[in-house]
């Protein structure tokens, strides 16, 4: 039986979210995550931190640009809607309806993700730094220990 090589600080069973830390919607998405997410089944990571950039070499991602947020579950990312739906489907309701959303086909999904992300930075700003996590949502990053 082949052995599956699991990414870097990812265990099986482990659901994460990668986000842009410097883009003020993608840390908007992190604490609606940590806020809607009640039964805790994200972990956060940021793409510019080093478990990230890892992360990211391991699925042979740009490490200097981000166009969309990764999602991994075990051995598997996704990305853009794909990675926004299979979230939201993880979610109580009424954002698990949001699934819906998949009767659109996938292009023109993407093409409507790509047009937030490929502008985010002018829509909403950028962050000059990477934000830390308070100590009360620690926990729900990846970071060495994990």
């Amino acid at each position: 039986m082949p052995t599956i090589k699991m990414p870097p600080y990812i265990r099986k069973g482990d659901r994460v979210i990668l986000f842009d830390g410097l883009c003020k919607l993608c840390n908007a998405w992190a604490n609606f995550i940590i806020e809607k997410d009640s039964h805790h089944c994200f972990k956060l990571c940021s793409v510019q931190s080093r478990q990230g950039q890892e992360i990211l070499i391991h699925f042979e991602l740009p490490t200097d640009q981000f166009e969309t947020m990764l999602y991994v579950a075990d051995d598997q990312c996704f990305t853009k809607s794909d990675a926004f739906l299979r979230i939201m489907n993880k979610l109580q309701y009424p954002w698990k309806l949001l699934i819906l959303f998949r009767l659109i086909p996938r292009p023109i999904r993407d093409w409507c993700y790509d047009r937030i992300a490929l502008n985010r930075y002018a829509l909403f700003g950028k962050y000059d730094y990477c934000a830390l996590p308070t100590p009360d949502h620690d926990r729900r990053f990846i970071d060495d220990k994990h």
